[in-house]
């Protein structure tokens, strides 16, 4: 999905979600329903790296598609060292 934006006379720009290559050239202000004109402006590019490319695909798949889970995953726990200082506490 692509993010185009268009500017209506009235009310101002706004953005449209569309897949790449079908935005037309006028789209319906989401205020007062005039016809608004698209903007061209410089695309939104940015380098990343795979790792977090990949967090970000992601989380937007997660957004309408969430993983369910039933159960708690297993996992190790790592076992829990009293703190240091309870060592000199005075013994009952």
């Amino acid at each position: 999905m692509a993010t185009y934006e268009y500017r209506c006379g009235r009310c101002g720009s706004f953005d449209v979600k569309l897949p790449i290559g079908t935005a037309p050239d006028a789209w319906d202000c989401p205020v007062c329903a005039a016809a608004a004109r698209r903007v061209y402006s410089v695309p939104g590019l940015a380098r990343t790296s795979a790792a977090a490319a990949a967090l970000h695909t992601r989380e937007e798949r997660s957004c309408e598609a969430p993983d369910v889970v039933s159960e708690v995953p297993p996992g190790r726990t790592a076992p829990r060292q009293p703190h240091p200082a309870l060592s000199r506490l005075p013994r009952l």
